[in-house]
């Protein structure tokens, strides 16, 4: 996962290259634009739950809790899912990287907070779907369970990949927030 056809603009069906290709733009372009990742959360499924959620950003309350909503939500997904007595280690090691996550946030790092996401959705993955989340072909294969799904991880895969750090990289804050915004709302969502 996160490497090779992750970043394979063929690996996206074709309805959607468009628009994804926008959301994660190849290293000195100018970026996404709000309406880029708006139109990526009506793709994946969440526009109106999206809408909500970047409305209450600007409210520490509201924001404070939708990020709890969200932490119990992963951590209810985590802990649900069933692997290997040897995978136990990972799991718990998966469910102790929410809280740092969630302060970067808190604190505005949001660069450091995208390549943290990153780290999380590749365990996430790899809880949901074991060796199959380390092969090339997994954002194809997420695409075959479901589309909406596919683009999740394909969004995931570019989180953790060298084009998405890069374009972290020179990104703004706004953009960067509602980017992490967009999979954190999918995932309280799941």
């Amino acid at each position: 996962m996160f490497s090779g056809s992750a970043i394979n603009a063929n690996v996206l069906p074709r309805e959607f290259r468009r628009i994804a290709g926008k959301l994660f733009p190849k290293a000195g372009s100018s970026g996404p634009q709000l309406k880029v990742v708006d139109a990526f959360a009506n793709v994946l499924g969440i526009g109106e739950d999206f809408k909500q959620t970047k409305n209450i950003q600007s409210s520490e309350n509201g924001m404070r809790e939708f990020l709890e909503r969200f932490q119990n939500n992963l951590d209810l997904l985590i802990q649900k899912t069933w692997v290997e007595k040897a995978d136990e280690a990972r799991k718990n090691a998966l469910l102790d990287k929410v809280p740092p996550f969630i302060s970067l946030l808190e604190n505005k790092d949001y660069r450091e907070a995208i390549k943290e996401y990153g780290i999380i959705l590749k365990e996430l993955a790899y809880l949901f779907f074991g060796n199959q989340s380390q092969k090339d072909d997994f954002t194809e294969y997420t695409f075959r369970i479901d589309i909406q799904m596919g683009l999740f991880w394909w969004y995931g895969c570019m989180l953790g990949s060298s084009q998405g750090m890069a374009w972290a990289k020179s990104a703004n804050d706004g953009i960067l927030l509602a980017v992490l915004l967009l999979g954190i709302c999918y995932l309280t969502n799941f």
